[in-house]
Formats: structure tokens, sequence, C-alpha cells
């Protein structure tokens, strides 16, 4: 698939940002030339929007999920209920809650998908929980996955959450990569916190 200048001209601004730097990393430069080209055209905002999100505690400003997602190549299929995609590559993005993260030592783990036995985990029957029971079995398919780390609070025994009491946002600077294992009847993300 060739980027043309029209392709790159229905984008949005992030995206031919984005793009532009991955084209930059890879050295195209009749891309880099596109989107630059595509840039200048586009009228010259004014005052830059202020960000409202919380900061996380070094200081990094944190983006929304949508924007965390886009920056590593992947559309979510519902932006209000998706909590994970594949990227082109095929490798699989989910939605990490950093508040409920279990470690002990160097060793991590994250509970992504549990059937909901008894009321535990009614999300998992519901469009979003469906949608990641089937990347839970495409990245343990793969060997693994990566994690895109949401602050915020979780409502309860539903994890991961589509109704947080609060999200301050996505970390749009750390990737984890980890394995996925199917433990039982739970899909869980585990990974050496020193890697």
């Amino acid at each position: 698939m060739a980027w043309t200048k029209e392709r790159i001209a229905a984008l949005k601004m992030p995206q031919v940002r984005q793009l532009r730097a991955n084209a930059e990393r890879l050295r195209e430069l009749a891309v880099i030339a596109l989107c630059d080209e595509v840039l200048g055209n586009r009228p010259k905002q004014t005052a830059p929007r202020k960000a409202k999100r919380q900061h996380e505690l070094d200081g990094r400003p944190l983006v929304s999920r949508s924007e965390a997602f886009e920056m590593r190549g992947v559309k979510l299929h519902n932006p209000r209920w998706s909590w994970g995609g594949v990227r082109a590559d095929g490798t699989v993005v989910f939605t990490i809650w950093a508040n409920e993260i279990a470690q002990d030592g160097n060793s991590c783990r994250y509970l992504l998908w549990a059937p909901n036995h008894d009321g535990r985990s009614p999300w998992s029957d519901k469009p979003g929980g469906k949608e990641r029971l089937r990347h839970c079995k495409l990245a343990l398919a793969n060997g693994g996955g990566e994690g895109v780390l949401i602050y915020g609070e979780t409502s309860g025994l539903d994890l991961p959450s589509d109704k947080a009491s609060k999200v301050s946002g996505a970390d749009p600077h750390t990737v984890l990569r980890f394995k996925v294992q199917l433990q039982g009847e739970d899909y869980v993300a585990v990974w050496n916190a020193g890697a």
C-alpha cells in the first residue's frame, strides 16, 4: 500500500505527524516529502490546545486511550468499548491498568480476561469482553502482545473495566511487551519488570 498525497491529506494532524516520524525512522524520503507538503498546506493553529489530563508522577503528560493506540499503529474497533486492537504486523496491543499489575520481585502479572462465572467478571460477556477474548487467543497463538498503560481508578471486579471510575489517561511513552498464558480459563500477561 503506497502513500499518496490524497491519502495523507485525509489523515488528522497527529496522524500525519506520526506517519512522518515513522517515515523518517525508516528513511522513506518520498513519504517524508508528502507529509511535509500536507503539513505545510494545513492552517496554523493560533493557540495550542491545552491538555487537561493529569500527569504521571514524573511529570510526563498522559494522552487519551485512542491517541495512545494510534501512536502504536492501532485503530480501535469501537472507541467506546474496545480496550485493545491488532496492529498491521499482527501484534495485539492491550490496555493494562497500571494500578492492577501484580508484581512479585521482578515478575509481573496482569489478568487480561477471565470468564464470567458467578457474576465475577460481567464485562467478559459484553462486546468489549468478547473482543478482548479474541485478542487474548490471538496473542497466545502469536506468543505475546504489547500493553498500553492506563492510569486511573477501576470500578471493581470486572477487569479490564469498561466502566472506570476515573481514567486519567494513557502513557504514550511506555511499551510493555509480554507473553500471554492461559492459566485455567484465565488469560494472563506475564513479563519481567527488569526487561
